[in-house]
């Protein structure tokens, strides 16, 4: 593997910086989960940002990213249904 980030391939440079979007807004999703608009767009957007990663490179950081935005994705959703359920 390489050491040098500039001397990649182009693709593989956006799908190791994907895969690092990915995997921070996964990060961000979880305490952001509190605010749902917030919290669940930027979980999908992760999700996506894993998903493209994958297709160029298989990487941990991708499948990370892709596991920390589903869980700060339905943190987003319990906290919604649970201000439904208190909110009547």
């Amino acid at each position: 593997m390489e050491s040098d980030f500039d001397k990649l391939d182009p693709d593989m440079r956006m799908a190791k910086q994907y895969a690092l979007g990915s995997a921070a807004l996964g990060l961000v999703s979880l305490c952001a989960g509190i605010i749902p608009a917030c919290g669940g767009s930027l979980a999908i957007l992760g999700v996506i940002l894993g998903i493209l990663s994958l297709r160029l490179e298989q990487s941990k950081t991708a499948s990370a990213g892709i596991g920390l935005s589903v869980l700060g994705f339905l943190i987003s959703l319990t906290y919604v249904i649970v201000q439904l359920y208190f909110a009547s």
